[in-house]
């Protein structure tokens, strides 16, 4: 009798389990349709922010700027995230550790890409947001010390070896 019982039980927790399983792939399916959601959210918010930063290109470069009479790089990207009610730290180094690390291969519009331009150093010290990302070609709006709010290519040879990470904070 003892065995019987044993086997009963045994196969109750196999349809449990079973059952269990079927849950989980509905469940799957849900995720993905959120995940698409999600992502159409993220993509239009992106354009929102890329194009709330490009109506800063031009602007002179100025240290611990945050509007149109001069403008650094956190400023720039803490600025654009602002008008969409998202608040991020003021500075490079905060932002830098911010959000997710992604791939390079994986960037998109509104994610965060991080540089080092100090001879010698690997430590960021820059940061832009990407405009647009396709097929190994990347662009990122940002405020140089030299030329003010820019479009950058990571393709430049500049930007290329000074490039340490990205990150996403959408």
């Amino acid at each position: 009798m003892r065995n019987f019982t044993i086997l009963l039980l045994a196969l109750i927790c196999l349809n449990s389990c079973k059952s269990s399983k079927k849950a989980k792939s509905s469940h799957k399916t849900t995720t993905k349709t959120e995940k698409r959601a999600t992502n159409t959210t993220s993509n239009a918010l992106a354009e929102s922010i890329v194009d709330y930063a490009k109506q800063f290109d031009g602007v002179r470069y100025k240290y611990g700027g945050t509007t149109k009479k001069g403008m650094d790089c956190s400023g720039l990207v803490m600025t654009a995230f602002k008008s969409e009610n998202i608040m991020l730290p003021r500075t490079t180094s905060d932002l830098s550790v911010t959000g997710d690390w992604i791939d390079l291969k994986e960037v998109q519009k509104g994610d965060l890409m991080f540089f080092a331009t100090r001879k010698n150093s690997r430590k960021v010290n820059h940061v832009g947001i990407v405009t647009f990302a396709s097929e190994g070609n990347v662009e990122f709006i940002h405020a140089s010390t030299s030329a003010g709010v820019i479009i950058s290519s990571l393709a430049e040879r500049y930007w290329y070896f000074a490039f340490v990470q990205a990150r996403r904070v959408l």
